[in-house]
């Protein structure tokens, strides 16, 4: 089943606010299948074809200098026009963000 207000909110659920982002005419976005993940460390890397992005889970955030363990759970390829798009989007979340709550540190 298709919803075209649905959108991801701050904890990535899906929200049904037509002021979260306007969907473009003809275009209808599918959100039975989405699936959520927390996830605080990011890496990546890239080619002249292809920007990947890495993400995981370091559980041991708060332990103090020591050797950490690092659970990678998702691998994103990009091509370059996605990604460039990718940081044209998070550059707005975060100033916006920013706006609201303050500079982020």
């Amino acid at each position: 089943m298709s919803n075209e207000k649905d959108t991801p909110n701050s904890a990535g659920q899906p929200s049904s606010t037509a002021a979260a982002a306007p969907a473009q005419p003809g275009i209808k976005v599918d959100t039975s299948a989405l699936k959520s993940s927390y996830c605080n460390v990011v890496s990546g890397n890239s080619t002249r074809e292809e920007v990947v992005l890495s993400f995981g889970v370091n559980q041991d955030w708060d332990m103090g200098p020591q050797p950490r363990e690092i659970q990678l759970h998702h691998r994103i390829i990009l091509s370059p026009g996605a990604a460039k798009r990718l940081l044209e989007l998070m550059t707005k979340l975060v100033h916006d963000h920013e706006a609201r709550h303050g500079e982020i540190r």
